[in-house]
């Protein structure tokens, strides 16, 4: 099958017409790629196409390829696959009255794709597989070749025992027949039909024995193929649940489970048949050890698989506030091979981290460290969509115990999860199984102050965690390139943006969280849990995490525009904010994001000194209160000393889209008014008062006060030494 492995990576790029010259109608691309183990391995260029002798060889192999059609497509769980499957075998009954061309056609498809693989343009093409954390995964198309030829295997194995079967009734026959003649002539040995009938009997003995070996070395190769398949299953569907951990920083997440059900079911059929026909070798040849060694790795593979296909398909809030509802859903993968009759109750419990990790050693949790209410549900099938799911819909945590902490450990350090437990009975199988499977870690509240600090937690846990990792440890520190991956994908995924950080922006959070001047190669330099959201930042009185946060909500809810066209320069130090000013001319400006206050933007600009020459000044931050009464575009608007959004571009015609249109006189004869931004470099004073609009058939003939209480300091931060004069 290597060469349909080959050549199915080249398929996407391949022309309709290429494809269609390849694989025409009287032999579909469908038949190669279901069949594609078994096609390479016949002998397709021995034959002379010339020669009718070899006809009645290709009719059989005619007749084999039919068979195993009809074998796929009885095992395709696809309804519209197995359909197309029994067409297409319909349709190449064409080649009963002219089998050789079908190995015409076979040999031909197999010399064009060798090929095309040896076309130079076809080499960029080649696949390179997908790891996540340095561990390479299957692609999913290699799962269909996988369990294809585990399928063919079983065909085989079954194939072989009905030639046992037919050998060891023809034997009986000859035997029966040789009875009588051997009485006969039991004087003369060299009697030529006794001869005959005693060579047929010792050849087919012989063939006997033959297929009785072959039968038990497909049996034990097909076991050992089933135990690889299924262990490249077991890893897919951990790394699902590493994507969809991973998925909490906005890294992507593909959460379709059906590939996967479907893995685990063909996988189920395939053990099925093949203890079945270890059953029937035991019933034929005896109860030899070896026979007994592969059934127990088959109900080992089994029961693997039963207890490896429960996954949280819609994980619990990951930061669970106490007495407040939350929902979760957990899908069963072979829900559709359950046995009938008594209803499947999935039962929630939650567990400390110390329990989480005692589940790997098999011990089942007796202590109840929370009170879970809403707590079971019925995993129900939908016919539709073909999964079987339980649905926890108003699940709450009543009280939760803690545990002893270690250290300056706050509660919002400590991780929890639910364990989900159920006892499942698979149709085909005597006993029940019992099934678990434990959430992704989740920190419980019992106030919302908490929040920030436990989503610090989260964070930390879903960026720096190790695949099969004992739950739930995490490091202590991490490399700065790490920490960067992390912060730029949770700001994209919180504020919904393909802009993320870039290198000015992650150089001076580099500097924020490290307090010092950063310059060369810091990619390596280690982050610390406690620089995360443990100290606070030198001055402040609040954390690395919870000013960033701070920064990406602003964001996501007042500026997601602005950020996304890149008008706001966003993280900034003010050195590199001079480098950038100082040679610029007065109302030049930047947006950047305040270091003292959390949730705040601010705009520095170039205006003149006293001096008469030029500084650098910062408006008070805006907070999200302040943008929701007028927004940044109509602040920026109505501040006379700013003209130029940095580098050079005229403010009106950046930001002029986001002007408010100033609204029509309103029916009732009430003026409507606005809210207006005022910033005096000269009086410092800023002002934001409100007047009437211009216009309205009421508008006052008189000026406004300008004696409007002012709602801000007039500058913010400390005071900017850096002047340039003129």
């Amino acid at each position: 099958m290597a060469l349909w492995m080959q050549i199915s990576q080249q398929l996407p790029h391949l022309t309709n017409q290429t494809l269609n010259e390849l694989y025409p109608d009287t032999f579909p691309i469908d038949v190669r790629h279901y069949l594609a183990n078994w096609i390479e391995e016949q002998r397709w260029e021995d034959f002379d196409l010339d020669n009718a002798e070899q006809e009645p060889l290709a009719r059989r192999l005619l007749d084999q390829m039919l068979e195993l059609l009809h074998e796929v497509a009885f095992h395709n769980p696809n309804v519209v696959e197995r359909v197309k499957l029994q067409h297409i075998s319909r349709n190449m009954s064409v080649f009963q009255t002219q089998p050789m061309q079908l190995v015409r056609t076979v040999r031909d498809i197999l010399r064009k794709e060798r090929h095309l693989l040896g076309q130079p343009q076809m080499q960029p093409f080649q696949q390179i597989p997908a790891q996540i954390n340095g561990t390479t995964q299957p692609p999913r198309e290699a799962s269909n070749h996988d369990v294809d030829a585990l399928v063919l295997k079983v065909l085989d194995i079954q194939t072989c025992r009905q030639q046992i079967h037919q050998l060891q009734e023809e034997l009986n026959w000859e035997k029966q027949e040789a009875e009588p003649m051997q009485g006969q002539n039991e004087l003369d040995a060299t009697h030529p039909d006794q001869v005959t009938k005693q060579n047929r009997i010792t050849q087919l003995d012989y063939n006997y024995q033959v297929c009785a070996k072959k039968r038990v070395q497909l049996l034990q190769e097909a076991v050992c193929s089933l135990e690889q398949c299924q262990t490249r299953l077991i890893q897919r569907i951990k790394s699902w649940r590493w994507e969809q951990l991973r998925s909490t920083i906005g890294l992507a997440f593909d959460d379709n489970l059906v590939p996967l059900q479907t893995w685990c079911e063909q996988l189920l059929g395939v053990n099925s048949n093949l203890r079945q026909e270890v059953m029937l070798v035991k019933r034929d040849h005896g109860s030899a050890e070896h026979f007994h060694q592969l059934e127990e790795n088959l109900n080992r593979l089994l029961q693997t698989l039963i207890q490896s296909s429960l996954v949280v398909e819609k994980q619990p809030p990951q930061v669970i506030k106490t007495q407040s509802k939350f929902s979760s859903s957990v899908r069963y993968l072979l829900g559709e091979k359950m046995a009938p009759g008594k209803p499947v109750v999935l039962k929630a419990q939650i567990i400390t981290e110390s329990q989480a990790r005692n589940l790997g050693q098999g011990v089942i949790p007796t202590e109840n460290v929370g009170e879970l209410i809403n707590s079971t549900a019925i995993l129900e099938h939908n016919t539709a969509s073909k999964s079987t799911c339980a649905t926890f819909r108003n699940m709450s945590i009543r009280k939760i115990k803690r545990a002893d902490r270690k250290g300056s450990e706050s509660v919002t350090e400590e991780k929890f999860a639910l364990l989900f437990t159920a006892e499942i009975t698979i149709t085909g199988c005597e006993s029940p199984y019992i099934v678990q499977m434990i959430s992704l870690p989740v920190v419980v509240i019992v106030h919302g102050s908490q929040e920030n600090n436990a989503m610090a937690t989260i964070i930390w846990d879903c960026a720096f965690s190790e695949p099969n990792r004992i739950p739930f440890v995490v490091p202590e520190r991490v490399p700065w390139s790490q920490m960067c991956e992390a912060l730029s994908s949770k700001f994209m995924s919180e504020v919904q943006t393909s802009r993320g950080l870039n290198g000015y922006n992650l150089h001076c959070l580099a500097q924020k969280i490290f307090d010092k001047d950063i310059s060369g190669d810091f990619n390596n330099m280690p982050v610390s849990w406690a620089q995360f959201n443990k100290e606070v930042l030198p001055g402040r009185n609040f954390t690395f995490w919870q000013w960033f946060e701070g920064v990406i909500d602003l964001t996501k809810k007042c500026l997601k525009a602005y950020w996304s066209e890149g008008l706001i320069f966003g993280f900034i130090g003010k050195q590199h904010l001079h480098v950038i000013l100082q040679n610029k001319p007065s109302g030049t400006f930047l947006l950047r994001f305040s270091d003292s206050e959390i949730g705040g933007i601010t705009i520095a600009y170039v205006g003149p000194s006293e001096s008469g020459g030029r500084k650098i000044q910062n408006i008070q931050p805006f907070t999200k209160k302040d943008l929701d009464s007028a927004g940044l575009g109509d602040r920026i608007r109505d501040i006379s000393c700013i003209s130029h959004v940095y580098p050079d571009l005229p403010k009106d015609e950046v930001f002029k889209k986001f002007y408010t249109v100033l609204s029509p006189p309103h029916p009732d004869g009430y003026l409507p008014f606005k809210l207006t931004t005022v910033v005096d470099p000269t009086q410092d004073q800023p002002f934001q008062i409100s007047a009437p609009l211009p216009g309205g058939p009421f508008s006052p003939s008189y000026p406004v006060d300008p004696t409007v209480p002012q709602m801000y300091p007039p500058f913010y931060g400390e005071n900017m030494d850096f002047i340039y004069h003129q």
